[in-house]
């Protein structure tokens, strides 16, 4: 047997020295474990074959497994998403872009029924958040990457929303009768150049079709700020999730295909993170 508090301390040092926080050693403990925080607390020993099964997954955090990755979910919007390297992890970041769905959604429509797209949908966090906080939303979930829709798929049963998923290349399955009044897409927005010098655990971890947004990072929004319009009912809203440099650069995009009122929103950091506009 080990003590618990002694496997714990050994793991923080292990964390620490990786350049990881420390606070995930009790998680990852309890995740081992199968026990939640209260239940790890009242446990004085674990067993050696616990505490092997423990090491194993330290060192699998060491080498750079993002530790969502590691339990297989994540929380966003106050909901749990299922998580595995087929799909981002959600960042606290994307919350951004659901409350600013929700705050058009509760200011400009008055109709019961609204109709949303989701591009890019990846784990489907943005597409089953807006489900779950928005009544009466119709969403449908657009994604080029059959193992990334089958965890959206999961998810949306997890959290009890319904929601339509289509494996398209952006809007080429997508029917022209179809129109929308709000747009999303968190869409792969890195430079090719730039992904190298990304955190190990993101650059040989996460799927690179998910963040790869071709030389200058911008090809997927081109191509959406173009398509948009033809799917976007009159007054109908596109709604982007941006790199933090990339706010002008979205905005001549918009400029260029003629949308109107264009209003970039800051992140919890105070980064550009979102850029609205309307037809």
């Amino acid at each position: 047997m080990v003590n618990t508090n002694q496997a714990i301390s050994t793991a923080k040092q292990i964390l620490i020295k990786n350049d990881i926080d420390e606070r995930e050693a009790r998680l990852l403990l309890a995740f081992v474990l199968g026990i939640n925080h209260q239940e790890l607390i009242k446990r004085n020993e674990i067993s050696d074959e616990e505490y092997a099964k423990f090491l194993v997954v330290l060192e699998k955090r060491c080498q750079g497994i993002p530790y969502a990755y590691i339990v297989g979910h994540k929380e966003f919007m106050r909901l749990e998403f299922i998580v595995n390297k087929n799909v981002l992890i959600p960042r606290e970041d994307t919350e951004v872009v659901v409350e600013q769905v929700i705050n058009l959604v509760n200011n400009c429509f008055s109709k019961k029924t609204i109709n949303i797209l989701d591009m890019c949908t990846g784990s489907g966090c943005i597409a089953i958040s807006l489900a779950n906080y928005i009544e009466g939303a119709k969403v449908i979930a657009v994604d080029n990457s059959e193992e990334a829709l089958k965890v959206a798929s999961q998810n949306a049963v997890l959290n009890g929303v319904l929601i339509t998923f289509i494996k398209s290349n952006l809007f080429n399955e997508i029917d022209l009768n179809t129109k929308f009044d709000i747009i999303v897409s968190n869409p792969p927005y890195i430079k090719t150049s730039v992904i190298n010098s990304l955190q190990k655990e993101v650059k040989e971890n996460e799927p690179m079709m998910a963040l790869d947004g071709g030389e200058d990072g911008l090809d997927f929004y081109r191509v959406i700020v173009k398509e948009a319009k033809k799917y976007l009912n009159p007054n109908g809203y596109l709604v982007f999730e941006i790199g933090y440099d990339q706010a002008e650069e979205v905005q001549k995009l918009l400029e260029i295909e003629k949308y109107k009122n264009i209003r970039v929103v800051k992140d919890y950091s105070s980064n550009d993170r979102v850029v609205i506009a309307n037809i």
